[in-house]
């Protein structure tokens, strides 16, 4: 067996009866790390978890369409500048279909809030959506009873509609609502169909909806609203080709002269990831920054209480090196005594964390998803810091000069 692995051994057996004999020590060093990555690791889960939650979200979105609006999803700079352009045209939408090699569905999209009522139930602010028939394939959503829009519907502008979960479960808690008739602000429509369940988009219920088509909502509620264009691409693949095909299709269409910059906007999914991205990332760096402190207080105390450790077993260390132990086998002891009493401590943080990080998500709409290797970084890394911060003690240690050591009281 190699010198190492003997001193590595011995050093472990001698750490750990020092650890059992100390114990009052040991328990308060425990808890000063054990503190420390119990915070990071409750910071890191809720940071997970929000992120898997919102890509979550964005996935309902589909990662193979594009909007194109006179506004961007983020405005930056003057308002006005958007609020001036020029309106789309339903000839640009069929303008689109014809030239671009990459559209395989598009649907104008006109929205607005509207109160939604069947008998007594109502519900408040529903997002109130004209689309045509190719909005199905589109907006990912799926029919879960009746049908979807038809182009018969939208060119004979009938009064019909599809609901959302949370507009059918609200309406209709106890009977199906196909054949059903509500009424969107005091007017009549027919329910043909129910749509699955998709979740919340940031702070948007994409739940609680009705689909009408296009040409019934200006009929119904006015033709002075614009309208967004919506369609799905090839795949996700040719989302930047379809992008940048689209751009000169829409300069041609609305006229739009050489130099002067576009008059309309193309909305991608991506582009709310980034912005997600930088709004939270300066807030995720100052929470990782505090648990990463707390961290490092912990690994102070942890040298600290070694560095007592090496006075007062100053005589023993002595004894030792008197007779024949080496500096190597010193450094290895506390070494490893400091290694012991942080990983037990990261141990201990790690359930205590993610304790933390469920009853957050739990108690409030944060969510926490904590990953295997969080986890095992958490201990590894705690185990890491009391090896730095034991590095100047077991130095300390090694280098106490045997005959001064023995002479210590």
């Amino acid at each position: 067996m190699s010198t190492f692995r003997i001193d590595v051994l011995e050093g472990g057996r001698i750490a750990l009866f020092s650890l059992k004999a100390n114990r009052m020590r040991t328990v308060l060093t425990t808890v000063g790390i054990g503190i420390g990555v119990a915070t990071l690791l409750a910071i890191v889960g809720i940071i997970q978890g929000l992120n898997a939650s919102f890509d979550k979200q964005l996935a309902t979105i589909g990662a193979n369409t594009l909007y194109v609006s006179k506004f961007p999803w983020v405005i930056s700079g003057d308002w006005w500048i958007y609020r001036n352009r020029k309106n789309f045209t339903l000839q640009q939408v069929e303008q689109i279909r014809a030239q671009s090699t990459y559209v395989t569905a598009i649907s104008p999209l006109v929205g607005r809030g509207a109160d939604v009522s069947h008998g007594a139930e109502q519900l408040s602010t529903v997002g109130v959506n004209g689309v045509t028939g190719e909005y199905l394939t589109i907006s990912g959503y799926e029919v879960t009873q009746g049908r979807f829009i038809t182009d018969a519907d939208d060119e004979t502008n009938r009064p019909v509609a599809v609901l959302g979960a949370d507009v059918a479960s609200g309406l209709f808690p106890n009977i199906s609502p196909i054949g059903q008739t509500i009424r969107i602000e005091n007017r009549p429509f027919q329910v043909v169909g129910t749509l699955s369940r998709k979740g919340k988009l940031l702070d948007n219920n994409q739940d609680l909806v009705v689909l009408v088509p296009f040409k019934t909502f200006y009929a119904a509620f006015g033709k002075q609203r614009p309208f967004s264009i919506s369609m799905a691409v090839t795949s996700a693949e040719d989302v930047k080709k379809a992008e940048d095909q689209l751009v000169g299709i829409m300069r041609r269409l609305r006229g739009t002269p050489a130099g002067a910059p576009d008059d309309f906007s193309i909305n991608r999914p991506e582009m709310l990831a980034n912005t997600y991205q930088q709004l939270t990332g300066a807030l995720y760096g100052v929470a990782v920054g505090v648990g990463l402190i707390t961290l490092l207080v912990g690994g102070i105390g942890i040298m600290n209480i070694m560095l007592v450790s090496v006075r007062e077993r100053t005589r023993e260390i002595g004894i030792r090196r008197a007779l024949g132990a080496r500096k190597q086998t010193i450094v290895i002891q506390f070494l490893m005594e400091a290694s012991a009493v942080s990983a037990v401590g990261g141990t201990l943080g790690t359930v205590v964390g993610l304790g933390l990080a469920k009853v957050v998500s739990l108690i409030t709409p944060l969510a926490a998803d904590v990953q295997v290797v969080t986890i095992a970084a958490g201990v590894g890394f705690a185990a890491l810091v009391g090896l730095l911060f034991g590095i100047w003690p077991a130095a300390r240690a090694a280098n106490l000069d045997p005959v001064e050591a023995l002479r210590y009281e």
